[in-house]
């Protein structure tokens, strides 16, 4: 446990699962959903600053740290997480609460509010990865030659994220190198030099998460998502994304619900990439509040 903050963590059981979670402040309950090769610490820097008008909960996912870890050969699949979620706002009586989610925490946000609208107040999204809103998670040879007929500069996009992030980053994680697998696929979505610059403490928050989504990576994908849910997500929604994130994340895919999202603004966080609240807290804290303030009434 060297390093994780225990001081103040609590736990709640949700859906069979036992989930750490930390929790400060008064008021409409704000929860914050991490993205993979993190925990609950990701979002230390928001806390104190949110907790100043909310009741803010930041924790720990399912075989996040310091949860039980995944177990050998088990596949990561998404809905699990929706339904911990679903599960944790009713048990600690959070709802409706405004979601803030990065990355895979941000598709989870979604899909929540997607299931259980009545429980979702807002929606911050960071980034969520919603690749099935273009193309399946085992695409056949036509698939991909549709995607291309259809919208070409997203199949290209597409097409080179698999190719330089996810296709070597499945490659070192079948021959059971994780570290080489997580520097790889984390360089990928942050930059080389965003990651290179990472402190040595939170590259091994990465290493301590890494066995989750290994776990995703080779296991059978994200859950269906198609442009009519989307659609049918009425909740106020705040997409961020990062000045320096990779095309996929901030413009491709982030695009793609900016069109679809009936209710939505964006923010784009200068000096920042994927984990744009760790990378400029102030300036994803002031965004973020701006928007729930406007929204909290």
């Amino acid at each position: 446990m060297d390093g994780f903050p225990m001081q103040g963590v609590q736990s709640v059981v949700a859906n069979g699962a036992t989930l750490a979670y930390l929790e400060r402040g008064q008021g409409q309950g704000v929860v914050f959903v991490h993205g993979g090769y993190s925990d609950l610490r990701t979002w230390l820097p928001q806390l104190d600053a949110f907790a100043e008008r909310y009741r803010t909960a930041a924790y720990s996912r399912r075989y996040a740290r310091p949860n039980e870890d995944i177990p050998e050969s088990r596949d990561d699949q998404m809905v699990p997480h929706v339904e911990d979620l679903i599960s944790m706002l009713r048990s600690l009586d959070l709802a409706p609460a405004h979601l803030v989610g990065n990355s895979w925490g941000a598709f989870i946000c979604l899909l929540t509010a997607l299931k259980e609208p009545d429980l979702v107040r807002t929606l911050v999204l960071g980034e969520p990865p919603v690749l099935p809103l273009y193309i399946s998670n085992t695409p056949k040879v036509g698939e991909i030659l549709r995607l291309f007929l259809r919208d070409p500069k997203a199949a290209i996009t597409i097409m080179g994220f698999a190719a330089k992030v996810l296709g070597p980053t499945e490659k070192s994680y079948r021959r059971g190198d994780l570290e080489g697998g997580t520097k790889t696929f984390v360089s990928g979505v942050l930059g080389a030099r965003a990651y290179e610059a990472l402190p040595e403490e939170r590259k091994q928050q990465m290493r301590e998460n890494h066995n989750a989504d290994r776990a995703q990576i080779l296991g059978a994908g994200f859950p269906p998502l198609t442009d009519a849910d989307v659609r049918h997500v009425k909740t106020p929604t705040l997409l961020v994304t990062g000045e320096h994130s990779p095309p996929l994340l901030r413009r491709t895919l982030t695009g793609k619900l900016e069109s679809l999202l009936p209710d939505v603004e964006r923010v784009e966080i200068p000096n920042a990439s994927h984990i744009m609240h760790e990378q400029n807290p102030k300036g994803f804290n002031q965004a973020v509040l701006a928007f729930l303030h406007r929204h909290a009434a």
